[in-house]
């Protein structure tokens, strides 16, 4: 039977039952008109922010952070589940069932009597096995198989790998940044109709190069992001302290104030 909100206990420490307890609560006659309301539909960016602020938390290796940002993916995991408890589609024992199998069907070589003594060795098993579960008979299957909702960048990285493994892929980095200077041709000379496509080939290829080197392009282009604002703060700073405003001011001073923080940390390269 049910909970209800007057008789949920109040205690020190809940666990997975609880909150799944809460969750039907909420969701149930008498509830949070709120939580009532919602569908999948509705509160699908909230799983997505969820779990960037997950990362956010590993980034900066705020441990009380982490715990409190995992709780709310949890909750988002619970949340979609309850919903499909209510029609009768599946519900968290079913949840927590499939991903059981998975792990046992995945892990041969500890639940079964796969050799696989690296990690290299344990991937490949990994990728075969997922490929046979979903069904994934060419490597076309498994480039459309990456989600279209994760970041570009991540996405085409993913996709550039699968292709490599059929040795479809540059020799070198050195090779793949020769496409940017294509591409980037090819983005200036296009007209309106096909400007956004060609700037879609030039991001495309600046991944492939990142690829080469190693490089994770979203954290890459998220750090120089990062750099960016804070030497564009050391930029806006020194032109106020000179009694200007940023907005009054040509390009060319402006680059010169840029220079200047450059130059002070370190002679680093944007």
């Amino acid at each position: 039977m049910n909970k209800t909100a007057k008789d949920f206990p109040i205690k020190d420490k809940y666990n997975f039952d609880d909150l799944c307890a809460v969750m039907k609560i909420l969701r149930g006659e008498g509830g949070c008109p709120w939580d009532r309301e919602q569908t999948h539909e509705s509160i699908r960016k909230n799983f997505i922010e969820e779990t960037y602020e997950v990362a956010e938390a590993i980034d900066t290796k705020d441990k009380k952070l982490l715990c409190e940002e995992l709780g709310d993916v949890l909750l988002q995991v619970v949340f979609h589940t309850e919903m499909e408890t209510e029609v009768g589609s599946f519900d968290i024992g079913d949840v927590t069932t499939g991903i059981v199998k998975k792990l046992i069907y995945r892990h041969p070589h500890i639940f079964g009597d796969v050799s696989a003594e690296t990690t290299d060795k344990v991937l490949e098993n990994w990728d075969a096995l997922k490929a046979k579960e979903k069904h994934r008979e060419t490597v076309t299957d498994s480039m459309r198989s990456v989600a279209r909702p994760l970041p570009a960048l991540m996405r085409a990285e993913k996709v550039g790998k699968r292709a490599a493994k059929v040795g479809f892929d540059f020799a070198t980095a050195a090779d793949a940044a020769k496409k940017i200077a294509e591409e980037t041709e090819e983005a200036l000379a296009a007209d309106e109709a096909t400007r956004a496509e060609e700037v879609g080939d030039l991001l495309f290829a600046a991944v492939n190069v990142a690829r080469k080197l190693g490089v994770d392009p979203e954290k890459a282009l998220s750090d120089a992001t990062d750099k960016f604002i804070d030497r564009f703060a050391g930029v806006e700073e020194a032109v106020l302290a000179d009694g200007k405003h940023m907005e009054e001011l040509p390009l060319s001073v402006l680059d010169t104030y840029w220079d200047a923080q450059k130059r002070a940390k370190h002679g680093e390269n944007i």
